[in-house]
C-alpha cells in the first residue's frame, strides 16, 4: 500500500520547464468556439498587372460572377474592382447539400498605378471567370525624374 501514495510536489511543473503546455489546447478550444469555425475564408481577386510604356492590362480571376454584376470604377491611378456572386438554389428530390465551399458574396480589390488611367479608352471584358482590363496610360502624365545636386 505504500507504493500507492505519491508525494505531492508544487514545483513540479517547474521543474520541467514546459511555458507552452497548455497552449495546444487553447487554441483547439479558441476553434471549436460556437461561430468561429464557421467563418468562410473570403477570397481575394487574384490578378496579374502589366505595363507597357502606353498602357496596363489587368487580368483579374472572378470566377462564379456575371459580368452583370462585377463594377469597375477608375479615379485617375485608383482603380477598383468590386464582384458579386449569388447563391443558386436547386432543390433535387431526394438529394440534400451535405457539404459547399463555394464562396458567395462581395468580393472587392482596388490598387493604384503608376500613372493616371484614360478613363474614355479604358476597356473591360469578362470571359471564363477572366475579366480583362486595358488601361491606356493619360497623355501627358509622366512621371519625372529629379536630379540630386
Amino acid at each position: 500500500m505504500a507504493n500507492d501514495i505519491k508525494r505531492f510536489d508544487p514545483f513540479s511543473d517547474i521543474n520541467r520547464f514546459e511555458p507552452l503546455r497548455g497552449l495546444d489546447q487553447l487554441f483547439r478550444d479558441f476553434r471549436l468556439a460556437p461561430g468561429f469555425g464557421e467563418l468562410p475564408a473570403e477570397p481575394l481577386i487574384k490578378m496579374d498587372v502589366a505595363e507597357s510604356e502606353t498602357a496596363y492590362t489587368v487580368k483579374a480571376e472572378i470566377p462564379g460572377a456575371k459580368k452583370e454584376d462585377i463594377t469597375i470604377d477608375i479615379d485617375k491611378n485608383q482603380v477598383s474592382i468590386k464582384a458579386e456572386t449569388h447563391r443558386e438554389f436547386q432543390d433535387k428530390d431526394g438529394e440534400k447539400l451535405v457539404r459547399s465551399e463555394r464562396y458567395f458574396g462581395q468580393q472587392y480589390r482596388s490598387f493604384t498605378l503608376a500613372h493616371d488611367v484614360d478613363q474614355e479608352k479604358a476597356s473591360a471584358k469578362y470571359e471564363n471567370g477572366v475579366l480583362l482590363l486595358d488601361l491606356p496610360k493619360k497623355a501627358g502624365a509622366t512621371s519625372k525624374k529629379l536630379p540630386v545636386h
